[in-house]
């Protein structure tokens, strides 16, 4: 029962009773009571009707894993976030050594950065996608953003205001986020063919085929490398026909630059498409992330990129991107653009960051050498080919949904419906507990 809060005098003489004000448990108290009594004073929110949003499907199964109380040899194969063997997070050296030098300047301060970012790690962002000294390049604009997805995005407001009723073309499948960054931009996105299920492999005649068919003017979406979810990247040769068609049809690739270094632990080769784009004269724009292949996912430090024909229009396009920006967040944060700056422009912490990102591409490929092998084992007479033909985090195992409801169900496994797996999660150690239960699963769940 809640408190009467009116107080009267004791005096004799009448006098208004003197209100008192609730606590605020109180307060809370008496709302909870109304809102259990219902009536004509009980008010509903405005946005009763917003529906339920279903839980992210990278972060959702997460959540899933998390709660699963099987602590023996449970899985996580859906983030796509760098592990040890150990299954531990990996804290760069660089990075630690980075933060040290970065908190013992005297200097620092916590300003604001300006709308295109720190200067110096756009230089250093620039340079180590394009090539030394790219930075100074006129046609070159750079804008720092929120990682790859901020990167992603800006593009996307750029695109609906500078390219209307443009669509833009990306893989299918492609990563998960890229139609809801641009759906929710306004943009139509439509898709092109890319992975082809019965040769579990690139279908670059379907891909080609679709290209050519995409009105012309129209964006393409692009994984530079390490394509995620299948991880089947194009080769050189297919780089060129790819090039061959957008240059033809005068279509505006997008790359997609996330795992830089991921794909084969050389920087330079992982670079090779966007930097073949521009020699061949065809403008382009780049959102690049720093979170794979420095760790730095908690950070938000990335780019979007224009490389255009002319610096007179490369001006003005950073300009737009900077109004763009300046409305969506004003500014981008500094600790993770000091961190790539700090590293990128020593030259002894750039040697030793190219060891770390090789001992991480490294560890990946041993990965999937121990699943390959003991998929053979288990199953001679199966095609495993694809899983070291395969490059960077992922492999798209080309399992069903309910085979992977029953890896999730009988041995604890996760990974996404579409049966992409991060190699990254997977321990060798584990590898034939993996193997063993998708051949289980292939054998016993048929479609």
């Amino acid at each position: 029962m809640r408190k009467v809060f009116a107080a009267c005098s004791g005096s004799s003489s009448p006098s208004p009773p003197q209100l008192q004000v609730p606590t605020p448990s109180e307060a809370l108290e008496i709302a909870r009571e109304k809102a259990e009594q219902g009536g004509p004073n009980q008010r509903l929110s405005r946005f009763k009707d917003v529906p339920m949003q279903p839980l992210d499907p990278v972060f959702g199964l997460t959540e899933a894993f998390n709660a699963d109380p099987n602590h023996g040899k449970k899985l996580n194969l859906g983030v796509g976030a760098y592990r040890t063997e150990d299954l531990k997070p990996f804290l760069l050296n660089v990075v630690r050594e980075a933060e040290r030098r970065i908190v013992q300047k005297e200097d620092r301060n916590k300003e604001y950065l300006p709308i295109d970012g720190l200067p110096e790690f756009r230089k250093a962002a620039a340079d180590i996608l394009w090539g030394p000294g790219s930075f100074e390049n006129p046609r070159l604009s750079v804008v720092q953003s929120i990682s790859g997805t901020g990167s992603l995005r800006l593009a996307a407001e750029f695109f609906k205001i500078f390219m209307p009723g443009k669509a833009i073309f990306v893989s299918d499948p492609t990563w998960a986020n890229h139609n809801n960054i641009f759906e929710d931009a306004g943009m139509q996105v439509e898709v092109y063919r890319y992975w082809d299920t019965k040769t579990m492999s690139l279908d670059l005649k379907g891909m080609l085929e679709d290209l050519e068919n995409a009105p012309e003017g129209s964006v393409v979406l692009l994984h530079a490398c390490a394509h995620n979810p299948t991880g089947l990247d194009p080769g050189h040769e297919e780089w060129e026909s790819i090039a061959d068609v957008i240059q033809r049809k005068k279509l505006f690739p997008f790359f997609d630059v996330a795992y830089q270094g991921f794909a084969t632990g050389n920087l330079e080769y992982d670079a090779h498409a966007p930097r073949r784009f521009v020699e061949r004269g065809i403008e382009l724009a780049v959102a690049q992330s720093f979170a794979k292949n420095l760790g730095l996912y908690s950070e938000r430090v990335g780019t979007l990129q224009f490389f255009l024909s002319d610096g007179e229009s490369a001006r003005r396009v950073h300009s737009q991107c900077k109004r763009i920006a300046r409305a969506i967040y004003s500014n981008p944060p500094s600790h993770g653009a000091m961190i790539v700056a700090e590293i990128l422009g020593d030259a002894d912490l750039v040697n030793e960051w190219k060891k770390e990102v090789r001992l991480m591409a490294e560890r990946i490929k041993e990965a999937r050498a121990a699943l390959s092998k003991c998929l053979y084992e288990e199953d001679p007479s199966g095609d495993w080919s694809f899983v070291v033909g395969q490059k960077g985090m992922f492999s798209y195992t080309g399992l069903s949904k309910p085979q992977v409801k029953y890896l999730e169900e009988k041995y604890h496994i996760y990974m996404m419906k579409s049966g992409r797996i991060s190699l990254a999660g997977l321990p060798t150690s584990q590898a034939r507990h993996l193997a063993r239960a998708m051949v289980d699963a292939i054998r016993t769940v048929k479609d």
